[in-house]
């Protein structure tokens, strides 16, 4: 727990937003409003940044979604309550010009019920506005989770009709049906949803109905449950036609792809969420741009069965950004905003604050994609954007009850000439894929499949993949047996990879014995790598009609194992293992004890160290993990031979067992770490002898962990509570007498609830913050009070975190602990002080103060009453059992 004062030299560091400066101050090259809200922004040069309402101040909620109907009006949606519709001013309007802002009552629903609200998607079109209801259960609502065609009939500017297009079913919640566009030819509308959204039937399906998990990996459901029950495949996009009664699955296998666009040309981009619980292990995978090709699937699988991204039944990122939670995406064509800017990909970034600029230059059947910070701010809780009819970009701040802000943000200056870009601009390749594609529909004509199988081969992984959905929508009698004797490596393995999605136990062996007549040494690694994937799924589908084969399977592989690369030997110690092959554990256990993780694997845009400092919430996690971070391949290994249940000697299980002990306590990744190592080491001692399971357990840490696996046990005295949100007003008549309380107790939650971890009392503890050992020598107690629950309030000069805006477009934030003539030198791990960025002061065009404390509020809330009086007593005595406060009751101040 992080204390602040209003001594300059006892407050802690603070986090990535800019100081609250009087009007008109300057500071360091860019003239500031005096408004913080806008003063916190960081945008690039020519753009104007303008605060248009707060819904929050208006009692109106956080608003989550936005779009415009036909009259330029915005309408708006609380997320968990009503719809609004807004006049907005010009712009250059004079700042004390408001929107004007109406309640939308649908339907004729009384104000004391929500009629039509808790959007998390708004679409007007078809002069009708669609409303993706996405909510749980709530008695003030009375329309289920699902879409929604809502019109103005009768010509009274109000929605009297409220039509519901479809119920959706599944866990919805944030994780539920997104957001809705318009489509390129503009007959339809596109429209996203999450992992926890059912797939509803569909009329047509470009992605082949034929998912499966296809993972051998041994499967770990995320120890924490969640997405427990979700299978594939995850998320998904789908085009309707305005009725909503012809739906078409475009695209699948998502997290949970909150929004997404399509460009000049009609490519849809999707900006999917990374599983965060799943940070530093070998199945993590970051916020990611999506290139959504028709019949595309992006491997989302619950728990660790998230597919690599190499594998050939599924396509990577064009962009990995990194950590965040994404809510928007849109291109900016209609923008008034310089070309560069105009033909960029928006996406927005709840967590940290950022709006990513993505800049897309095509690249045979896909694009090469490179990101910039467009707009950045701390706090700034991104929801939703839009570029309106007057050529600005709008968007929303909120989401999940916190304070919503509605800004404008508008170029002023001269625009350059933008070209369009046309299909005829487009690779030779791309042009390719999307003949292809129009093969990818039931009874599409039987020409494609002699075109698609020309294709199989092909150099370009998008323009492949687009061959082999092709396949899939032919009839498998009339392709089999030519996949079977195809003589070519490439269209082999492709083909047998469709094959193994349509077939049956019958056809495994003939499959497996097919691919065994492949030169393996022969082949790039990346048809390798295509290879045991094929192989891999067809064992996960059909093991029990490969059993004749696997022997042979086995001298096919085993020569190739270990194959010196960490993909191939990923694929092949699965292969090995459920193969039950002899040298698996061996091979295995050799590569976890001298594995190396590639560096660039999943490299991503943003440094996860560049955003500790932007939000205090995650900040601080981030950091931890940050100094401690599991290794990901050898974590793999551990978890391949947690399912090898045959092939141990006594000393190969000394030897894990001892591993997974050093990494329990080693290293911090995600909030589900510990959880996933544990039902690891569970999976290996099912197959001990049970003389020898009490003795393994505790050599492999069973006794450093809680009763559900989860977390390394505390042994320390932990809150009872029940706690509760505390306020200053509520704890502070609590401090009137504090005489006699629990000195040892008050040690006990001051450890709890983390002070320890950064704070030093009497010599023990961290060094990120000010030593508190004369706190309360030096302050009342509710000076400590509000140091603690609204750490923020005031941050010192000393302990301040610093911005650095830089001419790039960025901005680099952290603690600043030297400069010279040259550099800017900044920490930004406050767990890793000693790793030192540096950074020319010729880079920057500003550098200013933030203002909002690495300290995460609310960390006293786990206790009660009795909890917190002894918490108080402790830090106001400093531990010391002499001190006053013990002897007779503090007084007020």
């Amino acid at each position: 727990m992080f204390l602040k004062s209003t001594l300059k030299n006892l407050l802690f560091l603070g986090a990535a937003a800019l100081l609250v400066f009087a009007c008109g101050k300057k500071e360091e090259g860019r003239q500031l409003t005096g408004n913080p809200k806008i003063d916190k922004l960081k945008l690039p040069d020519g753009f104007v940044a303008e605060l248009l309402y707060s819904p929050g101040e208006n009692d109106q909620g956080s608003w989550v979604a936005m779009t415009f109907d036909d009259k330029g009006r915005m309408i708006t949606s609380d997320q968990y309550g009503f719809l609004y519709r807004l006049e907005l001013p010009p712009i250059g309007s004079d700042s004390t010009v408001k929107p004007k802002v109406e309640k939308l009552i649908v339907g004729n629903v009384p104000d004391s019920l929500v009629g039509m609200g808790y959007a998390q998607g708004l679409l007007y079109a078809f002069n009708s506005l669609y409303v993706m209801v996405n909510h749980n259960p709530n008695a003030r609502f009375s329309q289920p989770t699902g879409l929604y065609r809502i019109q103005d009939l009768d010509g009274d500017d109000q929605f009297e009709s409220i039509t519901q297009i479809r119920e959706l079913k599944g866990q919805q919640g944030e994780h539920g049906p997104h957001s809705m566009k318009v489509t390129p030819d503009g007959k339809g509308i596109y429209l996203i949803a999450g992992n926890h959204v059912d797939v509803p039937e569909m009329n047509h399906y470009r992605l082949p109905k034929v998912w499966q998990e296809d993972n051998l990996f041994p499967l770990i459901k995320d120890p924490r449950g969640h997405a427990n029950d979700r299978m594939a495949p995850g998320g998904w996009i789908a085009r309707i036609d305005p009725e909503g009664k012809e739906w078409e699955l475009i695209s699948a296998g998502f997290r949970n792809a909150f929004d997404f666009d399509y460009n000049e040309v009609g490519d849809i981009f999707a900006y999917d969420a990374d599983m965060e619980w799943d940070f530093g292990m070998p199945w993590y995978r970051p916020t990611r741009i999506n290139h959504a090709t028709s019949g595309s699937e992006f491997g989302w699988r619950t728990g660790n069965s998230k597919w690599a991204p190499n594998y050939p039944d599924n396509l990577p990122a064009v962009l990995n950004i990194g950590q965040g939670s994404p809510t928007n995406a849109m291109f900016a064509f209609n923008a008034n905003f310089p070309s560069k800017y105009k033909k960029a990909l928006y996406a927005f970034d709840w967590s940290f604050g950022i709006i990513y600029a993505i800049h897309l230059t095509p690249n045979g059947a896909t694009y090469d994609a490179t990101a910039e910070e467009f707009i950045s701010g701390s706090p700034l809780p991104l929801t939703d954007g839009i570029i309106g009819p007057d050529g600005a970009m709008y968007f929303a701040t909120g989401g999940r009850r916190l304070e919503s802000d509605l800004y404008r943000v508008y170029y002023k200056g001269e625009l350059d000439t933008h070209v369009p870009l046309t299909e005829a601009d487009l690779p030779q390749e791309a042009k390719l894929r999307r003949e292809l594609e129009q093969y990818h529909k039931a009874g599409a004509p039987a020409d494609g499949l002699e075109k698609a199988w020309a294709q199989l081969g092909h150099a370009d992984r998008y323009v492949q993949y687009a061959a082999r959905i092709v396949l899939e929508h032919q009839p498998v009698a009339t392709w089999k047996d030519k996949a079977i004797a195809e003589a070519d490596p490439a269209k082999k393995i492709h083909a047998i990879l469709a094959l193994a999605h349509h077939t049956n136990d019958a056809d495994a062996a003939a499959m497996l014995n097919s691919l065994m007549q492949i030169d393996y040494k022969a082949l790039s690694a990346k048809d390798k790598q295509d290879l045991l994937r094929t192989m891999e799924v067809i064992l996960y589908r059909y093991d029990k009609g490969a059993e004749p084969v696997k022997q042979q399977l086995i001298a096919y592989l085993d020569p190739n194992y270990p194959a010196n690369d960490n993909m191939l030997d990923r694929s092949l110690s699965i292969l090995m293992v459920h193969l039950d092959a002899p040298s698996a554990v061996e091979k295995t256990l050799a590569l976890l004890k001298n594995a190396k993780d590639d560096p660039d694997y999943q490299k991503t845009f943003t440094s996860s160290s560049d955003l500790i400092f932007r939000n205090p919430q995650y900040g601080l996690d981030i950091a931890n993990m940050l100094a401690n971070v599991p290794p990901a391949q050898a974590t793999f290994y551990a978890t391949v031979l947690g399912g090898a249940d045959k092939g141990w000697t006594a000393a190969q299980r000394e030897e894990y067992f001892k591993w997974i002990n050093h990494a329990l306590t080693a290293y911090k990744g995600g909030r589900s770490y510990v959880g996933f190592l544990d039902r690891a080491r569970k999976m290996a001692l099912a197959s001990v002898d049970k003389a020898d399971f009490e003795k393994y357990d505790e050599m492999s840490g069973g006794k450093l962990l809680t009763a559900s696996g989860n977390d390394i046990a505390n042994t320390g005295v932990q809150p009872e509570g029940p706690g509760r949100r505390w306020t200053v007003e509520e704890a502070e008549p609590l401090m009137a007498n504090l005489v006699g309380r629990d000195l040892v107790k008050g040690k006990a939650m001051y450890a709890a609830v983390l002070c320890q971890s950064c704070h030093t009392m009497q010599g023990e503890g961290g060094a990120i913050g000010p030593d508190l050992t004369q706190l309360g020598t030096r302050f009342s107690p509710k000076d400590i009070l509000v140091a603690t629950i609204n750490p923020s309030e005031t941050i010192s000069d000393q302990y301040h975190a610093t911005v650095l805006e830089l001419k790039e477009g960025g901005s680099i934030v952290g603690k600043l602990n030297d400069e010279d003539a040259q550099n800017y030198y900044i920490s930004q791990n406050p767990f890793a002080p000693n790793d030192i960025k540096k950074v020319a002061k010729s880079n920057v065009i500003l550098k200013k103060n933030a203002d909002v404390s690495i300290m995460m509020p609310g960390l006293i809330n786990r206790l009660n009453e009795e909890e917190l009086k002894d918490l108080m007593a402790y830090l106001i005595s400093g531990g010391n059992p002499d001190h006053a406060v013990y002897k007779q009751p503090t007084a007020q101040k």
